[in-house]
């Protein structure tokens, strides 16, 4: 098919920074493995974060990885990708990879024309993250939902100020009583201490839990060296049949070298059979 747009998408896929460089050759005839590592790599360019699979060995694979780009292009990018032409992977393709490199190279451009100023030589070294672009947006969306939340939590808390502010100065203007004071002290005390108590048995369990572990980490070690000598003891004895499995062994292959010669030759006289038979049918009729 024809490439009317094949160079735009060439210029853009080198402004945008693809290592490599894409040819009219590579699309004359299906290429499925360049067509999805394009893909992959627009992908990654949008969001550095995405987790699609790029395995595409197989069939099963390959319709997989089409249906998921194009299913995060249109929630992510809501750009439509024509999957049967992607997943033709010749002239067709690039018309659909057209739509996502224009959308980048678009974006790239509103940064302020910084690749007009660029030389030659190094337009191909300019780098364009969307993704942390997209990022940026979605943590300005969580702080604003935040904002919301925290704004009505501190509207409903304003509201109960009266009643509070009420509470607490009559707090204020009661007479503290020392004998109150000192009981309610001496709970917060005994409070604290069962806290620094729990704490110090926790702490003696855990070092008791580690002396554990380090006696059967020892005893795990003794056994492996137990276990490796005992490997490199048997490595090391030779078997008392094997001298006899290898003498037999020899004998095997010389049987079966004969065995392949009369055969070669039964098969030899078999087909001169056959050709003296036919030769004599031919005479007769």
């Amino acid at each position: 098919p024809a490439l009317p747009h094949f160079s735009d998408f060439t210029e853009m896929m080198r402004a945008l920074g693809y290592p490599r460089l894409i040819s009219m050759e590579n699309f004359h005839t299906p290429n499925f493995m360049l067509v999805s590592e394009v893909l992959l790599w627009l992908v990654k360019r949008y969001e550095p974060q995405s987790d699609i699979p790029g395995d595409v060995e197989t069939e099963q694979d390959r319709v997989f990885f089409i249906k998921a780009v194009a299913q995060f292009m249109a929630t992510k990018a809501h750009i439509k990708l024509n999957t049967k032409k992607l997943y033709q992977a010749d002239g067709h393709a690039v018309k659909e990879l057209l739509k996502v490199t224009s959308v980048l190279y678009g974006a790239m451009n509103t940064q302020g024309g910084e690749r007009a100023h660029l030389p030659e030589e190094d337009s191909t070294k300019f780098k364009f993250d969307l993704g942390s672009k997209i990022a940026d947006l979605k943590a300005a969306r969580q702080l604003a939902s935040e904002i919301t939340s925290k704004g009505a939590v501190l509207y409903d808390l304003l509201g109960k100020e009266v009643e509070l502010r009420e509470a607490r100065t009559e707090s204020l203007g009661r007479p503290l009583e020392i004998n109150e004071a000192e009981k309610v002290m001496k709970i917060a005390i005994n409070s604290v201490l069962e806290e620094v108590q729990k704490t110090k048995d926790m702490l003696n369990n855990v070092a008791l839990d580690e002396a554990n572990l380090e006696a059967k980490i020892e005893k795990r070690k003794l056994e492996l060296e137990r276990s490796q000598k005992r490997l490199q003891t048997l490595q090391s004895v030779r078997p008392a049949f094997m001298d006899e499995y290898e003498k037999i062994e020899e004998q095997l292959q010389k049987q079966y070298s004969t065995y392949l010669e009369k055969f070669r030759n039964l098969t030899y006289m078999e087909q001169l059979l056959d050709d003296h038979r036919r030769t004599e049918q031919e005479m007769f009729e």
